[in-house]
């Protein structure tokens, strides 16, 4: 069922590919959702423990062909005073939905990075009215999460905020994903999103994260679908990725070259490889 764009979110000012900070309420919150770009609704997931700001040189690239709202999602985005490990895949996919509702959008194409692709998956499985495309990249979620623990390379004691996308690399990514298996302290930022945040223990989303069944179920309802890996990938082997294909009946890949982290670190490719993933997928599922 389509739903009309009349959507509470503060429209952003200025160029169209300069993220803006808005608000949506939801649960009777104020929850904080970037947003930027004109067109079609993208909303995007990003990896888990990260906030979209960590992001925002790809999301400038990606909104360059669509309209892309990248909410904070509690539980799981690193938002400072909101514990990361009191939700499941199952909660931030509900919460998900609530604030689609909330933000009058739907039906959306929807992108997930790394641990943020198992969260698509659920929401895409879950909310079969309000998501009209998926979009994996370097996703989790076709049997058990990776192990990183040991896999981290120091990043130094310097605050995060002040280091370029360059700098951070896959390091970055492999910090905050190996927080899923180490407990780490809260730490808090100077912004409410600049920052990824808090860092919470042990997180129950990594439990049980096999979420073939719903990937056999979104392949049933031929929903629109593409992977996107990058070949230098220490966390999700490709393994992984031919198993997520299998279980979603055989969708496009694309590849391309760098590491678990590559669209920090490489802004400019992946608005490119986007774009050409969102141009491959049909805007309507087959009958």
């Amino acid at each position: 069922m389509p739903y009309r764009h009349r959507s509470p979110v503060t429209r952003a000012h200025g160029h169209h590919t300069a993220i803006h900070w808005s608000t949506v309420r939801v649960d009777d919150r104020a929850e904080v959702c970037g947003v930027l770009g004109r067109g079609s609704p993208v909303v995007f997931v990003p990896g888990w423990g990260l906030t979209p700001w960590i992001y925002r040189h790809a999301l400038a690239r990606l909104a360059r062909s669509c309209r892309v709202y990248a909410p904070a999602i509690p539980g799981f985005a690193g938002v400072p005073d909101r514990p990361l490990d009191k939700r499941t895949v199952a909660d931030c996919a509900a919460w998900l939905g609530r604030f689609l509702g909330a933000a009058g959008l739907g039906p959306v194409t929807l992108v997930g990075h790394s641990f943020g692709g198992a969260l698509a998956i659920r929401a895409a499985h879950d909310l079969p009215d309000r998501v009209a495309r998926l979009v994996l990249v370097n996703s989790v979620g076709a049997g058990a999460w990776p192990d990183v623990n040991g896999a981290t390379p120091p990043l130094g004691d310097g605050p995060l905020w002040e280091r370029g996308a360059a700098a951070l690399g896959d390091a970055l990514s492999l910090r905050m994903l190996a927080s899923t298996t180490r407990t780490r302290p809260t730490t808090t930022s100077r912004h409410d999103v600049g920052d990824p945040g808090s860092v919470g223990s042990t997180d129950p989303t990594a439990r049980g994260g096999d979420l073939t069944a719903e990937l056999h179920r979104l392949a049933q309802r031929r929903l629109p679908v593409a992977l996107v890996w990058s070949r230098g990938d220490r966390l999700v082997p490709w393994a992984s990725v031919e198993s997520l294909r299998a279980g979603l009946g055989g969708p496009p890949v694309f590849t391309v070259a760098g590491g678990h982290g590559w669209p920090i670190t490489d802004p400019e490719c992946f608005g490119h490889t986007m774009r050409t993933a969102l141009d491959r997928l049909p805007t309507e599922v087959a009958s």
